[in-house]
């Protein structure tokens, strides 16, 4: 990628991470029958974005790239995993997080790399499987459940 998309791209992601700290700042602390409340998650976001969005910035300082290359912008993949994320948005609540969380990260996965099919079948059902855990079990928070049909 050229210099410039790389410095306004980090001043876009720095400006989305103060924008979800700050409007995790307007979240009350806590939920009814949740141990963590829901302005935990957008606070590490945030802050993680502002973190890597400052470490983009510098590094785009410290590495040179050449000027002369330009990549070709790969449309496919971005509309694929676009797309992707609004049946994921709108699923979540119908087919339940695990579910439309393993589908979600199967597609991109396949998306970026089609050849390591069993790897994404696996890190995707760990993954959603692994967070659903952690964060219904472990943190005493919610998440949209299985779907009736399912059980």
């Amino acid at each position: 990628m050229a210099i410039k998309f790389d410095h306004i791209a980090s001043v876009l992601f720095l400006a989305v991470g103060v924008l979800f700290i700050v409007g995790s700042k307007q979240l009350d602390s806590s939920s009814y029958g949740s141990a963590v409340g829901p302005d935990i998650f957008p606070l590490i976001l945030g802050s993680a974005l502002v973190l890597l969005s400052i470490r983009l910035f510098y590094e785009t300082f410290i590495n040179k790239i050449h000027q002369g290359t330009k990549e070709k912008l790969q449309y496919k993949p971005f509309l694929i995993i676009f797309g992707a994320t609004l049946v994921y948005i709108l699923s979540l609540e119908t087919i339940g997080y695990v579910i439309s969380t393993f589908l979600f990260l199967f597609v991109c996965f396949q998306t970026m790399e089609r050849s390591k099919v069993i790897l994404s079948l696996i890190i995707s059902a760990v993954f959603s499987g692994l967070v659903y855990f952690l964060y219904v079990e472990v943190l005493k928070g919610t998440l949209p459940d299985w779907p009736i049909w399912f059980l």
